[in-house]
């Protein structure tokens, strides 16, 4: 059974287009909200096979202090009904370059979201074997640098690789494109400093070189950990694609994480 939030009123759980998948022994997505789900679930499972909606006040008919008001629509899922399904575009696009452990700290938080990653590093030996998911896309390439030129049109980029010189050749590639909401380069303010000079002498302009988002993670997020920095740049980028013309604007003074 396809469960569809088809309409909504004031605070509910999620917004209309939201789906979940219902079988007889097991649960695929989320409608959120606790008690509705629940509820909804078995009202599926009640009425298998057979299409109906649900009208609920979360208030009055539930005891939900959202207080907004919800349509549940209940339909099978046939051939119709995946005919009908929505192809949802990708929260963003994105070129990790790097392979090491913040790399791979990194992807496996993607891998937990609905996007599209190119995974670039120039030594297949990094990539661990059991990384496989199917928005990771995992490429082996040499010049690495050549493949910032490959990226898909309004693509973000993600550059923590093992060398800083191939940081410097893809921080250039990147900032000459410029068609990206956020760019992001580990390291330190230093490391910063030292590529904004270098860069300007190769060319790049000052307002370019505003957007590159080093260091990398939301502020206020303390620690070195893989995983405490895998966590504070995926939720900087998310940030970033949601506001890109604030981010694209912003020179970034505290970030989270320093990196080499």
């Amino acid at each position: 059974m396809v469960v569809e939030v088809a309409d909504a009123r004031g605070s509910v759980p999620r917004d209309p287009g939201t789906r979940m998948l219902v079988a007889r022994d097991a649960v695929e997505g989320t409608i959120g909200g606790g008690h509705l789900e629940l509820q909804a679930i078995a009202q599926a499972r009640e009425r298998f096979g057979h299409a109906f909606e649900q009208r609920i006040g979360l208030g009055p008919t539930l005891g939900q202090c959202c207080g907004g008001a919800l349509v549940l629509r209940h339909a099978p899922l046939d051939d119709d009904a995946l005919a009908r399904w929505p192809d949802d575009p990708p929260l963003f696009m994105l070129d990790l370059y790097g392979a090491g452990h913040v790399g791979r700290a990194i992807v496996r938080v993607l891998a937990t979201l609905d996007c599209r990653v190119r995974w670039i590093d120039e030594r297949e030996a990094e990539f661990p074997p059991d990384a496989d998911a199917p928005q990771i896309e995992r490429i082996c390439a040499e010049p690495v640098a050549a493949e910032v030129a490959a990226a898909a049109p309004g693509s973000c980029f993600l550059v923590l690789t093992h060398s800083h010189d191939l940081d410097l050749a893809l921080a250039q590639a990147i900032l000459k494109r410029g068609d990206f909401p956020w760019f992001g380069l580990i390291g330190s303010r230093t490391k910063r400093s030292r590529f904004e000079h270098r860069l300007a002498e190769r060319g790049i302009a000052p307002d370019r070189l505003a957007r590159m988002v080093c260091p990398i993670g939301l502020p206020g997020i303390a620690g070195k950990q893989p995983e405490v920095i895998a966590v504070a740049v995926v939720a900087q980028l998310l940030q970033a694609v949601q506001t890109p013309t604030d981010c694209q604007r912003q020179v970034p003074l505290h970030g989270a994480t320093t990196g080499p």
